[in-house]
């Protein structure tokens, strides 16, 4: 969460002339309600659930640069999807940096009920070790411009491919 899925994503796609596709925005557009609400009415694991068929479709269609929400890698499905269907880089970001992209954002439905720090943490030990297990990559993004850091993920997995 706050490590820059999006927005590097995008540049990302640009740089390898593919679609960008980011599964939270594709579940407001499916559903026509913001993330908020669906946790609010569905609870957390609706919204997993919402989460984990985006994430099918779009392994079953064309190429694209997917830049998933935090908890998709919860779900032992979807990390098998990613690791089947695609290269994966964990973008990595400190805690620190995290609060400070996270700290005003009110669509962030995990992080308004209790301290952001804590709760932050407490997501960090669950997940970090399931983006290790299935990334190709592991990139910190913190104090990196996202049109540089594009670059360098490219750079970095074409090395990787040589």
């Amino acid at each position: 969460m706050g490590a820059g899925k999006s927005t590097i994503g995008r540049h990302l796609a640009g740089l390898l002339g593919q679609p960008f596709i980011d599964t939270d925005e594709e579940i407001v557009q499916r559903t026509g309600a913001d993330i908020p609400w669906i946790f609010d009415v569905e609870g957390e694991d609706g919204f997993r659930q919402r989460e984990a068929k985006v994430l099918q479709d779009i392994c079953a269609g064309a190429p694209a640069v997917v830049a998933t929400g935090g908890g998709i890698i919860g779900l032992d499905q979807n990390r098998a999807l990613l690791a089947k269907h695609g290269t994966v880089v964990y973008l990595h970001a400190t805690l620190s940096q995290q609060l400070a992209r996270t700290g005003k954002d009110k669509n962030r439905p995990l992080l308004n009920n209790g301290d952001p720090a804590s709760i932050l943490k407490a997501l960090i030990k669950q997940r970090e070790p399931l983006y290790r297990e299935v990334a190709d990559k592991v990139y910190p993004t913190d104090n990196r411009n996202p049109r540089v850091a594009a670059q360098e993920i490219i750079a970095s997995l074409d090395k990787g491919a040589g």
